[in-house]
């Protein structure tokens, strides 16, 4: 999840290239009703059900009012996801969801989805995708960090943030970075200051005193080109959710073990 274009479909591409590669069982689930396009074609796809097209088309709502109705629409059918998810109860399940903010940060629907997959026996957890380029301006990384901790607040899940894009920064910028990753606001509002009017300094350092007495967000770096910065973003959320302590292990393969004792 995360804002529009923050780049959470190359996460939900790399993150399923990387674990097919691993040999892990792993499927995408798109809950876009306005998406058009996919790298692997979703095993379950919620434009099946309902689509942003249709919508807009027949009811005359706009793109935003649009997405909150297909989310309405998909909680009145809920037999419908039930049904489409219980064939994946032991693989992994990525959900690549809309980019309406308030879908996460203001509205209910996202956590009711959220607390069913629970129900459903799914453990879940939050990736809340933020574009690097953001800290180049320091006012829309604030805006940033705030809708990352509202989304935690609202959804009430086990929760990552990830900072994507990092392979378009700059490696001046890069050098620049830590301090964004793990954010020091009330440093950060003096850059902030520098760029807007004197009348907001005092609302920027209530802004920067709120995110620093919460401090609950924190961004891990995503380079999609360095497969050890995919393989650590993905055992942060394999943490979260305690993926893998309660698989079955593998049977030894007779092949293997006979070429063990030949050799």
């Amino acid at each position: 999840m995360g804002p529009a274009g923050s780049g959470k479909s190359t996460y939900c591409q790399t993150i399923m290239q990387h674990c097919e590669a691993a040999k892990r069982r792993v499927h995408l689930v798109n809950l876009d009703p306005a998406a058009e396009r996919f790298e692997y074609p979703p095993s379950v796809d919620i434009r099946e059900l309902i689509t942003l097209e249709d919508v807009m088309d027949e009811l005359g709502y706009g793109p935003n009012g649009g997405l909150i109705y297909c989310f309405e629409f998909l909680m009145e059918n809920l037999d419908w996801l039930e049904d489409q998810l219980g064939d994946y109860e032991d693989d992994y399940l990525i959900l690549d969801c809309p980019g309406q903010i308030e879908l996460y940060t203001h509205i209910p629907i996202m956590r009711q989805v959220a607390h069913l997959l629970q129900q459903w026996n799914f453990q879940v957890v939050g990736v809340y995708c933020l574009e690097s380029q953001f800290v180049e301006d320091t006012s829309k990384y604030f805006a940033g960090v705030m809708s990352a901790t509202s989304a935690m607040g609202m959804l009430e899940i086990p929760h990552i943030n990830v900072m994507t894009k990092m392979d378009l920064v700059s490696k001046e910028l890069r050098d620049k970075m830590e301090r964004y990753f793990d954010p020091d606001p009330l440093l950060l509002a003096d850059d902030a200051n520098k760029s807007t009017d004197n009348r907001f300094h005092e609302l920027n350092q209530a802004i920067a005193t709120l995110i620093d007495e919460f401090s609950m967000v924190r961004f891990l770096p995503l380079n999609i080109r360095d497969e050890d910065s995919v393989a650590y973003i993905l055992s942060h959320a394999d943490n979260a959710i305690q993926w893998g302590e309660d698989q079955e292990p593998k049977e030894p393969d007779d092949d293997v073990e006979e070429a063990d004792r030949s050799d």
